[in-house]
């Protein structure tokens, strides 16, 4: 193995006090720790059984401030938690079955290559990504670009999904073609199939002229299905053949019409749970699920935050003088929750552009009450409770809103937390929230 490698995984065998210098691979933190003080490597490989034991390493190095760059070795069946990695730290991926000396070494120097600052987001340039998690967001975005496959966009309502699907066509290979947007949850299902297949004339009562679908406008282009996981069963099966064949057959019509078109869907459901309730069809879910991108919600951005309200406020014709944010509206601004996201955001900038009086900057009772009140009942005094008590109480606050929001779906909130499930538990069991 490359000497400038430090591995840490838990099938190294434990290294003896006796040893003088630090082995390329260690069992464990204290052994790296002791490695990582000495000279000589020039990046840091975890390789471990269990993706979840990566993830509390890269997060480990994370907090230590490391400065090597991080390579996780991951099975084939983990690379869908390729999001979470990077939100982590981990800046390359290798799947198990390739991962020689040789590519990892490869990895390194290709890494070390790329030390100049990443090129910005082609078609993108608008896209705030300061904050860590939206950066390891974009990064997947571009690897997306250079290809046809099939991306499911993933998170919640109003984060960007429509933002992110037309970065990933106008910066791909089908940048000349159209792009064509529908919202499946807009529709019925008989008449979201008339506007994805089209119809002929006569097809059903009022169709007086023959109609091409949203499929046959989007060919040599990118069709983007937004809220896919409200489409029923039945519109699903026919959805399916469409994507497997690569054809689709107008209402009434006898012809079946090629399709050459880049699908990327999006929801704000957890697929996965839908097909285990039988809510959604898990062959279409695994012809979705080839490149899946998962897109933070607006509270773990809290570094974006500022950076789009100016963003809103220099597109705003009516912002007059506002330029600025002043240091109390910016504490509650990252502070509030925001359970409508980006969305919810440029609304509120609105609100406050409407409503401004004059001045050049945004103050914190200019804000809407929702996010004044943001505190969960914070004593007027802050003499009147200990800092223990008072970060227990907003603690258990948040945990709260957090299983209230993932409909009680204890490993999604783990995960949307950032911390391990027994973790969870253990905060549950000592607030009485179980």
């Amino acid at each position: 193995m490359d000497e400038g490698i430090l591995i840490l995984s838990d099938a190294a065998t434990v290294q003896s006090p006796a040893d003088r210098e630090p082995r390329s691979t260690v069992a464990d933190r204290e052994l790296a720790a002791s490695a990582l003080g000495s000279s000589g490597y020039r990046a840091i490989c975890l390789d471990h059984r269990e993706v979840e034991a990566t993830l509390a390493d890269a997060r480990w190095l994370r907090r230590r401030r490391n400065r090597l760059p991080v390579i996780a070795v991951v099975d084939t069946a983990e690379v869908a938690r390729a999001s979470e990695l990077f939100a982590c730290g981990v800046q390359e991926i290798v799947v198990r079955d390739a991962s020689t000396d040789a590519s990892l070494r490869a990895r390194v120097d290709e890494l070390f290559r790329r030390r100049e600052p990443a090129p910005p987001l082609q078609a993108a340039s608008s896209i705030v990504a300061r904050s860590p998690s939206m950066r390891a967001c974009l990064d997947l975005v571009r690897k997306a670009q250079a290809s046809d496959a099939t991306v499911l966009l993933l998170g919640e309502t109003g984060t960007g999904k429509e933002v992110i699907a037309r970065a990933l066509h106008e910066g791909g290979r089908r940048a000349r073609g159209p792009f064509v947007a529908i919202n499946c949850a807009a529709f019925p299902e008989t008449l979201l199939e008339s506007e994805l297949f089209g119809h002929d004339r006569g097809a059903f009562t009022g169709a007086s002229r023959a109609r091409p679908g949203h499929f046959v406008a989007a060919n040599s282009g990118t069709l983007f299905l937004d809220e896919i996981g409200e489409t029923s069963l039945g519109f699903q099966v026919k959805l399916l053949r469409a994507l497997q064949e690569g054809v689709v057959r107008a209402l009434g019509a006898s012809r079946e019409t090629p399709v050459d078109v880049r699908i990327v869907a999006a929801t704000n459901r957890d697929l996965a749970h839908e097909v285990d309730c039988s809510r959604f069809r898990r062959d279409l879910y695994f012809r979705l699920n080839v490149f899946p991108i998962a897109l933070p919600p607006l509270r773990s951005r809290t570094e974006d935050i500022v950076p789009l309200v100016l963003q809103f406020l220099a597109s705003s014709p009516d912002a007059a003088g506002l330029r600025q944010v002043a240091a109390d509206a910016r504490r509650l601004l990252e502070t509030y929750p925001w359970p409508g996201n980006v969305r919810e955001l440029e609304n509120e900038v609105a609100r406050i552009v409407t409503h401004a009086e004059g001045g050049s900057e945004i103050t914190a009772r200019m804000l809407s009450p929702q996010l004044r009140g943001v505190a969960p009942g914070l004593p007027r005094d802050v003499q009147s409770e200990t800092l223990r008590d008072a970060v227990a109480r907003f603690e258990s606050w948040y945990l709260s809103r957090s299983l209230e929001r993932n409909a009680n779906r204890r490993l999604v909130t783990a995960r949307e937390l950032g911390i391990t499930r027994e973790c969870l538990y253990k905060k549950l069991r000592r607030y009485g929230l179980q």
